[in-house]
C-alpha cells in the first residue's frame, strides 16, 4: 500500500519499509511502526520527526538508523498532517488488498499493538490515563482488543473480507477521535473532543 497525505503527497510503500526493517534485523512490521507513530501523535508527542523517532525507538525497542530512520521520520510528519487534516485523509498503513486476508488481518493486529504501545509511551507518568474521557478509554480498549484480531475458522472469505473492511474503517475514525481529543486537551485547534466524524 502506498500511504499518502494530501498535504505532502509523499508515498510510503509497505514493501519498501518492510525491506528496510529487515535489513536492520528488525522483526517489527511496517504496520506496527505506523500504528506506534499514530499512537505517539494521538497521545500528545510533538509532531517533530526526531522526537517521533526517539519515542518510537523506546516504545518498540527499535534502533533505526540510516535510510530507515529517514523514512520513519518522513512517515511521522506525513501521519501528523493526515491526522490533523479536515478531509480525514488518515488511513492505517496496511498491506494491499491483493494480499491474503490472513496476512492483512495479522498486519491490522500489529498496527493495533503498535498504536497501544505508542499511546502508552506518550502518556505522562502512571496517571496519564486519568485525564482521558470515557469515550476515549472505550476506544483504546477496542484498539487493544484488535491487537488479537485473527480470521475466524467459521467465516467464509467474503465474510472475512467484510469484517476486515469494517474493522479498518472503525479503527480509522476511532484513532481520529482519540487524536482530536488529545489536540483539544493540549489546547490545539481542531474539532471538539468526541465530535462525530461520520
Amino acid at each position: 500500500m502506498n500511504y499518502e497525505t494530501g498535504a505532502l503527497q509523499a508515498p510510503f510503500d509497505f514493501d519498501e519499509l518492510a525491506g528496510l526493517l529487515l535489513e536492520q534485523g528488525s522483526a517489527v512490521s511496517p504496520s506496527e511502526v505506523h500504528g506506534c507513530l499514530s499512537g505517539l501523535l494521538s497521545g500528545g508527542i510533538a509532531a517533530e520527526p526526531e522526537r517521533g523517532l526517539d519515542a518510537l525507538g523506546r516504545a518498540l525497542d527499535l534502533a533505526a538508523h540510516g535510510e530507515l530512520a529517514e523514512r520513519i521520520m518522513q512517515l511521522y510528519g506525513a501521519t501528523a498532517l493526515a491526522l490533523a487534516d479536515e478531509e480525514f485523509s488518515f488511513h492505517p498503513l496496511l498491506p494491499d488488498d491483493e494480499v491474503d486476508i490472513e496476512t492483512r488481518t495479522a498486519a491490522l493486529a500489529g498496527w493495533s499493538r503498535g498504536f497501544t504501545a505508542g499511546f502508552t509511551q506518550a502518556l505522562p507518568g502512571n496517571d496519564g490515563a486519568a485525564g482521558l474521557s470515557e469515550d476515549c478509554r472505550e476506544i483504546l480498549g477496542d484498539i487493544a482488543a484488535m491487537a488479537q484480531a485473527a480470521v475466524g475458522d467459521e467465516e467464509s472469505e467474503e465474510e472475512s473480507e467484510g469484517s476486515y473492511a469494517e474493522i479498518v474503517e472503525y479503527l480509522r475514525f476511532a484513532v481520529l477521535n482519540v487524536f482530536m481529543e488529545g489536540a483539544a486537551r493540549e489546547g490545539q485547534s481542531g474539532p471538539a473532543p468526541g465530535a462525530p466524524l461520520h
